[in-house]
């Protein structure tokens, strides 16, 4: 059994294009649909749909147009950014939390001291 893994990060841009057109064209496939299909779906030419199944270059537009008539968007899940928080800007809150929780204290009235 061969290793079907892909090295992407050692690949050239345009391999990596051609890796990207076969998938377009296996799926589509996978999922009996003729090129001119997918283009009416996806609301492009055929000629677009060829190109990208060549491992020619696209627009990221049509790729997402493409993507989507196959529905494929999940492949772009890798892109969601969620905001988190480094483990060292944590400490430094939880400082400043200290601090600001400190302050309050030093700053409590005597319950004997009327304040005048």
């Amino acid at each position: 059994m061969r290793n079907t893994r892909i090295d992407w990060v050692q690949m050239s841009d345009s391999a990596i294009v051609k890796q990207i057109g076969s998938y377009i064209r296996h799926e589509r496939l996978r999922q009996n649909k003729k090129q001119v299909q997918l283009a009416e779906m996806a609301g492009l030419n055929r000629w677009t749909i060829s190109q990208i199944e060549n491992g020619e270059s696209i627009t990221l537009t049509s790729l997402i147009q493409i993507l989507r008539a196959l529905d494929c968007l999940y492949l772009l899940k890798a892109f969601e950014v969620s905001d988190e928080i480094s483990p060292l800007e944590y400490a430094k809150l939880k400082k400043q939390q200290k601090k600001r929780v400190r302050n309050k204290k030093t700053n409590i009235p005597d319950k004997d001291d009327l304040g005048w």
